[in-house]
């Protein structure tokens, strides 16, 4: 979703020297325009392509998360039982967020890069877009994470506790639960707002987010640790979360008894499946994002990032790039890890092993080989 847009800012070496007065401005200007004109002084302006890259990658996002909207909620609608009512009820909040997710900053993206990006010199200068733009992008992004991390902790204790979970999980708590989410996401974006940490544009000057590369101060280095410190815990309780309820469904599944019925524990089988979809997805798109921020702001504020400024611009900018990739990919965990899906996949592989094994099994079969019994009779 972002694009890059790169300026040549630096002193051309064939730009002879001028006086500071009004008379060697105009003389520098003139000479600017000529070598402009000949082609020997350059300004690096967005490409058509980048943009193409831009608007297809936010139409992605769009549809896929419109086509995963319209399956959680035809399923939400359909279904009865309570337990998957509320796991569809997060997961219809998780798409609407990553869909507003994408949409919000996309756009705000898109436009900073039709207009040519910030200038080097005024990536200080945090404006209300700047504000706006990095405060979406750390609201937006705490919330998946958030709300992957309520998910596991939700199926966790359905599965290892179903009858404390049957009279503790209710709809009108979930909605709490989602609406303490998105308030708690909310106040950290906010954040400086009340001057507690700062927004400031990032290279290439076509995104907005926590300043962790030039004058970061203690409250920019708390921030930074604050977000990213609720993202990696949220990663890790879920991977806990997870981790339980696999276990315990794979046991459950070992210990089953044969004839039992096993129509309850498919629901629980598949939605712990996109559970860990979810959190495969979140960690391999946030993490980097979460670390580097981590390592830039730390070394920033020491002083000892040196010559790897240009090292650590790169890494915060590819850790950017896979974040916007959990909104476009998020939904496909939903689209593809369906029972129905499942099913068919897992009907096509076995019918592919079946075809195999019948191939294989005719060369032997007894017909098609003569009897010897019968080769001995004859010859008697």
């Amino acid at each position: 979703m972002l694009a890059l847009s790169h300026y040549n800012s630096s002193a051309s070496p064939l730009l002879p020297h001028f006086s500071n007065d009004s008379g060697g401005r105009v003389e520098a200007r003139v000479a600017v325009e000529g070598l402009s004109q000949q082609g020997n002084f350059t300004l690096v302006q967005p490409t058509t392509s980048g943009v193409i890259v831009v608007v297809l990658s936010m139409t992605l996002g769009i549809i896929s998360n419109i086509v995963a909207l319209f399956i959680l909620a035809n399923a939400y609608c359909l279904q009865r039982r309570r337990s998957k009512a509320t796991f569809l009820l997060f997961a219809t909040s998780l798409v609407v967020t990553d869909f507003v997710g994408h949409v919000i900053p996309g756009a705000l993206v898109l436009r900073l890069y039709l207009h040519g990006g910030v200038r080097p010199e005024d990536f200080d200068k945090s404006d209300g877009m700047c504000q706006f733009l990095g405060g979406s992008m750390v609201f937006f992004g705490l919330c998946p994470l958030f709300m992957g991390c309520a998910m596991a902790a939700e199926r966790c204790l359905g599965v290892t506790r179903p009858l404390l979970h049957s009279s503790l999980v209710t709809k009108t708590r979930t909605k709490i639960c989602l609406s303490v989410i998105w308030l708690a996401a909310l106040c950290v974006a906010m954040l400086p707002c009340f001057h507690l940490g700062s927004y400031a544009y990032q290279d290439p000057g076509t995104w907005c987010f926590i300043k962790v590369l030039s004058d970061t101060e203690e409250v920019d280095v708390a921030f930074v640790v604050l977000f990213s410190g609720l993202g990696l815990t949220s990663l890790a309780v879920a991977l806990v979360c997870n981790t339980i309820s696999g276990m315990t469904l794979v046991l459950a599944r070992l210990r089953r008894q044969p004839g039992s019925h096993r129509s309850a524990k498919s629901h629980d089988i598949e939605m712990v499946v996109q559970l860990v979809g979810i959190m495969v997805t979140s960690c391999i798109c946030w993490s980097p994002l979460l670390i580097f921020g981590l390592m830039s702001v730390i070394h920033s504020y020491t002083g000892s990032i040196g010559d790897n400024l240009s090292n650590y611009k790169t890494l915060m900018v590819m850790g950017v790039r896979l974040a916007t990739w959990n909104q476009i990919l998020d939904p496909w965990v939903y689209i593809l890890l369906r029972r129905t899906v499942l099913r068919k996949i897992y009907l096509i592989a076995k019918c592919q092993v079946g075809l195999r094994s019948s191939s294989m099994l005719g060369r032997w079969e007894p017909t098609s080989f003569p009897s010897s019994d019968k080769k001995d009779v004859n010859h008697v």
